[in-house]
C-alpha cells in the first residue's frame, strides 16, 4: 500500500487547481484521474461551439492569469490550451485510467484508504493518505428523465454530452429538453445548421447576455446589493428582449444573481436563440407527456414527431458510489451538505473542490482554502 500525504480524485479543473495550490505550498499529493486525460468533460463532452459564459477574469484558475491576448469569453479548444498549459506549469502528472472504487477512513490507522484500479491492465492500487479531495465535480454523469415511452422511441435519443456539432442533423428533426445554457446553445446549433429544431421549456428561467452578467458581477464585486445590481438586470435585459412570456419563457421572481447565490441556477445566456425562437425558427414546447414511437405527446395536447431527442437535462455526482461511509461532507446525491462557504470541507481530513455551484469561480476559490487547510493541519500534527 503506498502512502501519500494527500489523495485528489478527478483531474479536471477543480483537481488541478487544488494540485497547483498544494504545490504552491510544497505538499506532495498524487492525483488520479478515471480517464485518459485531463478535462475529461470539456474534452470529451462537449460541444464545439461551447466558450466561457463568464469574462475570463472570472474563470481564472489559482496562481494562472489567461494569456494577455485571449478573448474576453474564451472558447473551448483555448481553453483546453490553457488546461495544458496549467499542467505543465505546476507539473502536475495525473495517473490517468486510475478509477477509485472504494475510500473509506480507518479509525485504527488514522488514515484513508483508497483503493483503484488501472483500467487498462486491471492492476489493483491501494493508497493510505492522511487527506483526500473529492475534485470529481458536480458533473460525473448525464441524467436522462424517465419519461414515459421513452424506450419505445425508434430515432436517436442521446444526452447534451454526446453533441459534438449540428453536421448530422441537418434536415432532421431535433427535439431538445431542457433550456439550460446547454440547451439553448445546442438548439440554437441545431437551428442556423438546418436542422428542424423545438426545445422543451418546463421552468422559468432569466435569459441575459454575457455583458449583462459581466456587468452584474463587476457591480457584486464592488459590493453593490445584489437586490439592486439584479433588479439593473432584469430591467436591462427587459429593455433588450421584451416581453418572453409570449413565447413559453417565464422569469423567475427572484433576480438572476440571488438565484445563482441561493440555489445554484444560473441564468440562461443568449447568443442568438431567443431571435430564433421570436421568428419561430425554433419552436417552444412545454413538459412532454409521453412518447410513442417517433411521436412526442406534450402535457398541453400538441403533438409532433423527431428524428432525434437530445437530452440537455444536467449531470449528478457519483462520489457516493466510491465514497464509503462517510456522512460528514456530502448528501444522500453526492452534494455537499452545509450551503457555500461552509462545503468544502468534511471530518477526518476529508475535502471536496468544484462542488459550490459557483463554477471555474468557485473552484479557485475551494482549491485555495483547501490547501491552506491541508498545509494547517499539517503543521498542527508536526508541532504536536
Amino acid at each position: 500500500m503506498e502512502q501519500v500525504q494527500v489523495c485528489i480524485v478527478g483531474a479536471g479543473p477543480s483537481g488541478l487547481a487544488t494540485a497547483a495550490c498544494l504545490s504552491k505550498l510544497s505538499i506532495p499529493y498524487v492525483i488520479v484521474e478515471r480517464e485518459d486525460c485531463i478535462a475529461s468533460l470539456w474534452c470529451k463532452h462537449t460541444y464545439n461551439c461551447l466558450k466561457l459564459h463568464l469574462a475570463k477574469e472570472f474563470c481564472e484558475l489559482p496562481h494562472m492569469p489567461y494569456p494577455d491576448d485571449s478573448p474576453t469569453y474564451v472558447p473551448k479548444d483555448q481553453f483546453l490550451r490553457y488546461m495544458d498549459d496549467y499542467v505543465e506549469k505546476f507539473h502536475i502528472s495525473p495517473k490517468f485510467n486510475t478509477l477509485v472504487e472504494s475510500c473509506m477512513y480507518d479509525d485504527k490507522r488514522n488514515c484513508w484508504t483508497i483503493m483503484a484500479r488501472d483500467i487498462v491492465n486491471g492492476t489493483i492500487l491501494d493508497y493510505a493518505s492522511m487527506f483526500v479531495v473529492v475534485a470529481t465535480g458536480e458533473n460525473s454523469a448525464g441524467i436522462i428523465p424517465n419519461i414515459d415511452g421513452l424506450q419505445s422511441f425508434q430515432g436517436e435519443a442521446i444526452h447534451s454530452s454526446s453533441y459534438k456539432s449540428a453536421s448530422d442533423y441537418v434536415g432532421k428533426s431535433v427535439l431538445v429538453v431542457g433550456c439550460g445554457n446547454s440547451g439553448f446553445e445546442i438548439a440554437r446549433d441545431l437551428a442556423v445548421h438546418g436542422a428542424n429544431t423545438s426545445i422543451v421549456i418546463r421552468s422559468p428561467f432569466h435569459v441575459m447576455t454575457k455583458e449583462l452578467i459581466h456587468l452584474g458581477m463587476i457591480l457584486a464585486w464592488w459590493h453593490i446589493s445584489l437586490r439592486l445590481v439584479d433588479f439593473i438586470l432584469v430591467l436591462l435585459a427587459y429593455i433588450l428582449f421584451g416581453d418572453l412570456s409570449k413565447y413559453g419563457i417565464v422569469r423567475p421572481n427572484m433576480g438572476p444573481l440571488l438565484l445563482k447565490a441561493k440555489t445554484g441556477r444560473s441564468a440562461v445566456i443568449d447568443a442568438g436563440t431567443t431571435t430564433l425562437i421570436k421568428k419561430g425558427d425554433i419552436k417552444v414546447f412545454g413538459p412532454i407527456y409521453r412518447i410513442r414511437g417517433n411521436l412526442i405527446e406534450f402535457e398541453d395536447g400538441n403533438e409532433r414527431y423527431y428524428d432525434t431527442i437530445l437530452f440537455a437535462t444536467g449531470y449528478k455526482s457519483t462520489t457516493n458510489m466510491w465514497l464509503k461511509k462517510d456522512m460528514s461532507m456530502l448528501n444522500s446525491d453526492g452534494m455537499p451538505k452545509n450551503d457555500f462557504p461552509n462545503h468544502w470541507k468534511g471530518l477526518n481530513g476529508l475535502y471536496c473542490v468544484g462542488f459550490a455551484r459557483r463554477g471555474l469561480a468557485g473552484i479557485a476559490h475551494d482549491a485555495k482554502i483547501v490547501a491552506s487547510d491541508i498545509q494547517a493541519n499539517i503543521e498542527m500534527t508536526l508541532f504536536d
